[in-house]
């Protein structure tokens, strides 16, 4: 009696094993295919709680990139402001710890720093005006806009928390106390207007400022144009931002990012500054570094697509025929 012959007589008598007799028939058949052997091994695997984590993760990847982009813009930019004016009180340190020069650096640093960690990850947009503008002018899902926007403000938040809480005595001493806390060290965080400043002039002074900001990421990221490696773009912003706060940071505090400075504040507002935060001026905060920025880089990118950009992923186009383009080539 062959093998096969009493597997099948003992399944006869047990039925409890049929289903395991046919399974060995199955094996021992040749008439099982390769192809039900291969659909065997590629059926659906129960999913683990690691493969949930990953796929969390990878959903998650390019936001958190921006968060932590716009955390380090305000740990290096507040923590800049904070060293060099919480240093001016004789109380805090023996001798002031830098100028507004300084505090240019620190924004120029956090900025570079934060393309550098995003850059090959999200794009490196870190701004919510950058990120509107993209997706405008550049193609950037607008799917994506509204989770980036959000990991951006909560980058701002988390960023000037942790300033905050790195210098929280030394706020406390130039205040006069922990109990106290007013706009003298609320504009370490968020961004303020000088008194002679018009409500006109301080939306015109973030709107150029961003328009010129982002012609220039635009310019920098233009193939076409000379642009740098991706290894030295955090490098040309570091001098962008540099010669933005040298030549237009005194008046509004050059927000030109609405996540820098509606986080920190949206923190402070959490630490206790109350209302004033956002009584000033009337909503300063809204219309100065929020509405301004955004307006300042889609002018910003209309300027320079109009004017400058020869690429097809632009709404603006410029088609010439095909004798024009070969015209165009000889003579370059």
């Amino acid at each position: 009696m062959s093998g096969q012959q009493h597997i099948t007589e003992q399944s006869s008598r047990n039925p409890l094993s049929r289903d395991s007799t046919l399974i060995y028939e199955k094996q021992l058949s040749p008439s099982s295919s390769r192809a039900e052997t291969q659909k065997h091994l590629e059926a659906p695997r129960q999913p683990s709680f690691l493969t949930h984590l990953q796929d969390i993760r990878h959903a998650i990847r390019k936001p958190m990139a921006e968060f932590f982009g716009v955390a380090l813009l305000i740990i290096f930019g507040a923590g800049s402001a904070c060293q060099v004016v919480l240093s001016t009180n004789p109380n805090v340190t023996s001798f002031a710890r830098g100028s507004f020069l300084s505090i240019n650096f620190g924004w120029a640093i956090g900025i570079a720093m934060g393309v550098w960690v995003s850059g090959g990850i999200s794009g490196g947009h870190i701004n919510p005006a950058v990120t509107i503008a993209m997706a405008t002018y550049r193609g950037f899902p607008w799917r994506k806009v509204p989770s980036y926007i959000l990991a951006q403000v909560s980058g701002g938040v988390i960023g000037a928390a942790l300033v905050y809480a790195n210098y929280i005595h030394a706020i406390n001493v130039f205040e006069g106390g922990h109990h106290i806390r007013t706009q003298a060290t609320a504009s370490l965080f968020a961004t303020y207007a000088l008194p002679y400043m018009t409500q006109v002039s301080c939306f015109f002074s973030e709107f150029i400022a961003t328009a010129v900001l982002f012609m220039m990421v635009l310019a920098l990221t233009d193939k076409r144009n000379g642009a740098p490696t991706n290894g030295l773009l955090p490098f040309a912003l570091f001098i962008l931002f540099v010669g933005l706060g040298a030549s237009l940071g005194m008046q509004t505090a050059y927000a030109l990012n609405p996540a820098r400075d509606l986080g920190p504040r949206l923190f402070l507002a959490m630490a206790g500054y109350g209302k004033a935060l956002f009584n000033y001026r009337n909503q300063y905060w809204l219309w100065a570094p929020i509405i301004a920025p955004v307006l300042g880089a889609q002018a910003g990118g209309l300027l320079y697509d109009t004017f400058l950009y020869d690429g097809d992923n632009s709404p603006i186009k410029w088609r010439r025929a095909p004798s024009q383009e070969r015209q165009l080539a000889e003579v370059v």
